[in-house]
């Protein structure tokens, strides 16, 4: 029989209900996004119902305007950094053992190495396995475990490298830490929604919609920030001049002339911050304070302890910003950084410092910048194009099938809130070619009702009967529906998965547009002819 239970029609509805509800946002884009800033800025929000749902459809680059960049991380500086810090540790080792392979002094090394001379030469086999017993293992591609060194040697030189493992391990890591890194330097200036993504190896896409230029977006995720506590061994004036193994020569920050002889393995590093905040010193000129977690604190501390009268440098970006004596130990695990920067420099290098250093510099490659006009334009376009393929739908679909066709238009029409209502659920970026996947999606949805329908024009004409027409039009244009969308779906999600950027917006409409087209043909046709069959109770059907 021709029925629908009272619990599914409940559901039917309940489920068109709440996505035509999440959608509704949409339709007040400007006085909900700000209502949406002033709830996040801490303020009173108003203009917007607080009971209602507040979540909107993100308006990709290519619709709102903003700065696009390609960087690529420079990979091979992680590899050099972490040998350098490695070096205490081969040290200590080879100390304890001095009396069997002698003096031992760090050497001018390639790229991504570290050398050790040794004094007793005919010592280097037993240096070589003191060594490797500071190996940790790590997972091959095989499957296996691996040392994360390799130690080998060359005359009286023990040289240590990174395994190809490690290597491979350290840029997934480097990757994964410059995409948070990013990521968090973009949220603490405020911006909506950035696109930031992996590609290939060793580079990041990143997208920023609302930015007023690519320059502006360098200048806050370019910057190292690379902050770090290093001792110093001595100063010259003299650019030219030699800092010897293991020093490296810094320049000041406040004077060109004058460069710092510094220890190249810093005593504590920024990683250690937990927090920095703009604020004043106590001659009234901006500063930065800043704090440090339990183990940067113990280390400061105790270094602080060791050193009093010494001096200290605390260098930001390879340049020496202040170089203050110690007067007595800092074991509160705070303190203060001064120089010459003013309110808006100690704003953004505390923004800076709260979300970390790059592990490794970001050469950029490519660098957009997208006028908001170009965008309104594409919103403009989008919008014809839409309602260009959503009248001509409407037309055919009731002149083809007269009410049927009609129940159909208002499926379709639910169907397209269903889409913004997903997408805002999920907090979706809706790109340019995400409004080509509605566009298709609107096409597509009333295939369904179309196989449909004519499956019922096709049982009518066995004498049937109207009610068992429609009932078995359904049963058997169901396969058929199943059949065709399971395909466009699968084509979706690959493209979702193997795709990148504007390929990725087209899957996810699509593939939404699918889900919701099946379940509006399925379910809110079919309820709203059952409810139409049952108030008029036709003897015949015109389809």
């Amino acid at each position: 029989m021709l029925q629908i239970e009272g619990w599914k029609r409940v559901l039917i509805w309940t489920t068109c209900a709440i996505g035509l509800l999440f959608a509704l946002p949409n339709g007040f884009y400007s006085k909900v996004e700000t209502y949406n800033d002033a709830k996040d800025a801490g303020t009173v929000a108003m203009g917007w119902p607080s009971f209602l749902p507040s979540g909107l459809v993100n308006l990709g680059l290519d619709l709102r305007g903003g700065a696009h960049l390609l960087g690529e991380v420079k990979l091979a500086e992680v590899y050099t950094t972490r040998l350098e810090g490695f070096w205490p540790e081969v040290r200590n080792v080879l100390r304890e053992e001095r009396s069997t392979v002698g003096a031992i002094r760090q050497q001018d090394g390639g790229e991504g190495e570290l050398r050790v001379r040794i004094g007793n030469p005919e010592a280097i086999d037993h240096a070589m396995k003191i060594v490797r017993t500071l190996a940790r293992p790590v997972s091959s591609l095989s499957g296996g475990l691996t040392d994360d060194i390799v130690v080998s040697s060359v005359g009286d030189n023990l040289i240590v490298t990174l395994s190809e493992a490690e290597k491979l391990a350290t840029d997934d890591r480097t990757m994964a830490q410059s995409l948070e890194i990013i990521r968090r330097r973009v949220d603490e200036a405020g911006t909506r929604e950035p696109t930031i993504q992996r590609q290939g190896t060793e580079r990041v896409l990143i997208q920023v919609p609302g930015l007023g230029s690519a320059q502006e977006l360098k200048d806050l995720i370019g910057t190292p920030a690379l902050l770090t506590f290093q001792t110093v061994v001595g100063q010259t004036s003299n650019s030219s001049g030699t800092a010897g193994i293991g020093n490296e020569l810094v320049q000041s920050a406040e004077n060109e002339t004058l460069y710092y002889v510094l220890e190249r393995a810093p005593v504590v590093t920024g990683e250690d911050l937990t927090d920095a905040q703009p604020s004043f010193d106590q001659n009234g000129q901006p500063a930065v304070n800043f704090r440090f977690n339990t183990s940067g604190a113990r280390k400061f501390g105790q270094y602080t302890t060791d050193h009093i009268g010494e001096p200290f440098a605390i260098v930001l970006d390879n340049q020496v910003i202040s170089a203050p004596t110690i007067q007595s130990a800092i074991t509160g695990g705070s303190g203060i950084i001064t120089g010459n920067f003013d309110v808006t420099e100690s704003t953004r290098l505390s923004t800076l410092l709260r979300a970390g250093s790059l592990p490794a510099s970001l050469e950029f490659l490519e660098e957009r910048t997208v006028g908001p006009e170009l965008g309104q334009d594409s919103i403009d376009a989008g919008k014809i194009a839409c309602m260009v393929g959503f009248a001509a739908v409407l037309i055919f679909m009731a002149m083809s099938y007269g009410t049927f066709g009609i129940f159909a238009n208002i499926a379709l029409i639910i169907n397209v809130g269903l889409i913004f209502g997903l997408l805002s659920m999920i907090g979706a970026t809706l790109t340019l070619p995400g409004i080509a996947g509605i566009v298709l999606t609107i096409g597509m949805a009333v295939d369904a009702n179309v196989l449909i329908f004519e499956r019922i024009r096709e049982e009518l004409k066995t004498a049937k009967g109207p009610a068992r027409a429609i009932e078995l039009g359904y049963e058997k244009a169901l396969s058929a529906i199943i059949d065709a969308n399971i395909t466009t779906f699968l084509t979706a999600a690959i493209l979702f998965f193997m795709g990148a950027g504007p390929v990725k917006g087209f899957a996810i409409t699509l593939g939404l547009g699918i889900i919701t087209s099946v379940f509006t043909a399925i379910f809110v046709t079919r309820i709203m002819v059952v409810i139409w069959f049952e108030w008029r109770k036709p003897k015949t059907l015109e389809v």
